[in-house]
Order: structure tokens, then C-alpha cells, then sequence
């Protein structure tokens, strides 16, 4: 069987380190890609210190992966060797249900297939490994195409923070003449101002930091409101028709529903590890107001986002850092000391 490089956490106490994982040949519909980057996401961590339940060690995290075709099945029509290539957060499904139909595969009834920490259906016994490696096989239906462009590492997180935040925006048409919220100005958040302005949304940043307005502002917000400032909050009552919170951490849903017009939606994209306090049923009942979730994308709206930066030169801001170094970068991701994305540069593997 081949076996390629990789990063690899053997337990939830012991930091990653380099090792040797299966891949399997590429089978009829495969697609083998040589990563040159992959992006470093707030999940990777979670996992790799075993923080949520189900982990099986050893773990390869990395669920942001571009890089160079370098061999294709005989079936594989959409792809050849040398072309770019990029593999986001499901690498399979089951293809029959009604979300697999309807191109949601990641909502599939049967459970995806995660990149990393699920039963690898092609190696029974295993499980599937992600990123943090030199090579990854990829059925040609999971596997992205990426135009050719100057920075190409910032093209790799928007697999997971890009796809995020544009799932819901899009599913709840953020566009002219609407007013959207983005709680949080990290990974997720970030991307959540890009594409809100990009949409053409008139676009507000909440944030508990005061030095993140200039920032903000650059990337594309319109106005920065301090989730903190109970006076600032109470100004923006009945205004919004979308707010989108990408915080990981618990915290209180009701000013943010209270800001919400009547129909509006506040849809949660973080996942901390302890759940929020349950917010008050007036703030639903009285504005018919919703609060959703969605969970990354599907393929064909992750391929429509791709190609959306691309036509409009939208990346990722990242910081670009070698393989050995992704411990210290799990260090800074806990203090939220990163603008906005690290991601690896896998030649350094």
C-alpha cells in the first residue's frame, strides 16, 4: 500500500509529529493531489487534543488542502496531472439521499465522510486522514478546481473559514439593500466581512475589542459596533435582516436576536464546547425572528465561492508558517494571535 509523510498526533497529550500514513492508489474515479498548502483551523485543534468526543488517534488534522494533481483514475474526467486542485472538509457520502441530491453533502443523512477522524470507506479499519501530509487520493467528485493566482496559500482556508461563512450568507441572501451582522472578527469572521460587502450587504462587524475597527473596516465593514457598549447595542434594535455569529465560545444570544427585524435570522457557525444559555422565547415570538445553523458546504456551492474569489480577487488574509511550527501556531490560535488564517507550507514537511 503507499504511504506518504505526514504530521500526525498519536494522542491527545502529545503534540504532533512527523510520521508515515497510508493513501491508497488512486482507484478508477480517484484523484491523487500533491499538497502545497494546507490551512490550520480552529476544528484541527479541537481534535488533535482530543477536545471533542469520537477522536481515534492517531490523527492527521487538515481539512484546507490545495495543491498539484499528480495522478487521476482511469474514469476521471474533470481533472489532469499538473492542474490545481483543492479537497475541503467531506471527502465522501453517500450520494443518494435528498442533501446528497441536492448537492448539501455535507448535511448527508447517512453522515459524510469528514477529510480527517472518519471510517475511511476505501481502507476498512482506518480512518481518514487529512492535511498535514504530502499526498492525499480524493474522489474526483470532492475534489475542487482552483484557478492559477499569485497567492496561492491564502486560497486555502476559504475550504472551511471561506465556505463557512458563505454558505449561510448566500442561503440567506445576503445582498443589496440588506443589512447583515458578523459577530467575531477571527478565521470565520473575517471572511463573513469580505463576502457580506463583496455580496453588496451593508455590512456590520460586532466585536468585544475596540482595536479591531480599523481592521474591520478594511476588510469591508461598513460600521463596527462594540458587542460590549449596552447603549451601542440597544441603538441597533429591529435593524437587521441576517446576523451570522462565528464565536466559539458561549455566550448571550438575546441582544443579537433583539437586533434582528421581524423574519430575521441569527445563524450560528461557531462551535464552542459548552453550549450557549438558552436565549428568552419573546425574542421569537414577537418578530417571528429564527436561529439556524449551517455547517460548512457542499460541493457545488464550495466550487461556486472558488470561483466567485477568483473573478473578484478574494483570499484569505494568512500567515504562512512551516510544519514543525504548528504547535507554537496552536499556542497563538488559543490567544486569537493570528490575522487571520495560518497556513502550512507543506515543502517544509
Amino acid at each position: 500500500m503507499p504511504t506518504t509523510r505526514a504530521f500526525v498526533a498519536q494522542s491527545a497529550t502529545s503534540p504532533l509529529s512527523a510520521g508515515i500514513i497510508d493513501r491508497r492508489e488512486p482507484g478508477p474515479h480517484d484523484v491523487e493531489i500533491d499538497i502545497l498548502y494546507c490551512g490550520v483551523c480552529h476544528s484541527d485543534l479541537h481534535t488533535a487534543r482530543g477536545e471533542w468526543p469520537g477522536i481515534v488517534f492517531p490523527v492527521v488534522p487538515g481539512h484546507e488542502i490545495l495543491g498539484r494533481v499528480s495522478r487521476v483514475g482511469r474514469e476521471v474526467k474533470g481533472f489532469k496531472p499538473g492542474e490545481l486542485a483543492a479537497v475541503g472538509c467531506v471527502v465522501d457520502s453517500c450520494r443518494s439521499c435528498r442533501n446528497c441530491r441536492d448537492d448539501l453533502e455535507q448535511y448527508c443523512d447517512a453522515g459524510p465522510t469528514w477529510t480527517y477522524n472518519s471510517l475511511d470507506k476505501h481502507l476498512p479499519g482506518k480512518m481518514t486522514y487529512g492535511g498535514y501530509s504530502k499526498k492525499v487520493v480524493v474522489d474526483e467528485h470532492f475534489v475542487l478546481h482552483v484557478r492559477e493566482q499569485a497567492n496561492l496559500a491564502a486560497v486555502a482556508p476559504l475550504l472551511c473559514a471561506g465556505i463557512t461563512l458563505w454558505s449561510p450568507l448566500r442561503h440567506w441572501n445576503a445582498s443589496p439593500g440588506k443589512r447583515v451582522g458578523i459577530v467575531g472578527l477571527g478565521g470565520l469572521g473575517h471572511m463573513g466581512v469580505k463576502f457580506s460587502h463583496a455580496l453588496g450587504a451593508r455590512t456590520a462587524l460586532f466585536t468585544t475589542s475596540p482595536g479591531k475597527a480599523q481592521d474591520a473596516r478594511r476588510l469591508g465593514a461598513d460600521e463596527v459596533i462594540l458587542s460590549r457598549d449596552e447603549a451601542a447595542m440597544a441603538k441597533q434594535a429591529l435593524s437587521f435582516d441576517l446576523i451570522v455569529d462565528t464565536v466559539a465560545a458561549p455566550h448571550n444570544l438575546d441582544p443579537y436576536l433583539n437586533m434582528l427585524k421581524r423574519d430575521g435570522t441569527l445563524v450560528l457557525v461557531g462551535a464552542p464546547s459548552e453550549p450557549h444559555p438558552s436565549p428568552m422565547v419573546w425574542n421569537f415570538l414577537l418578530k417571528r425572528r429564527s436561529l439556524a445553523g449551517s455547517g460548512v458546504g457542499g460541493i457545488r456551492e464550495t466550487q461556486e465561492m472558488l470561483d466567485f474569489c477568483a473573478d473578484r480577487g478574494i483570499v484569505s488574509d494568512v500567515e504562512v508558517i512551516p510544519m514543525n511550527a504548528i504547535e507554537k501556531a496552536y499556542e497563538r490560535m488559543l490567544k486569537s494571535d493570528v490575522k487571520y488564517r495560518f497556513v502550512i507550507d507543506m515543502a517544509t514537511l
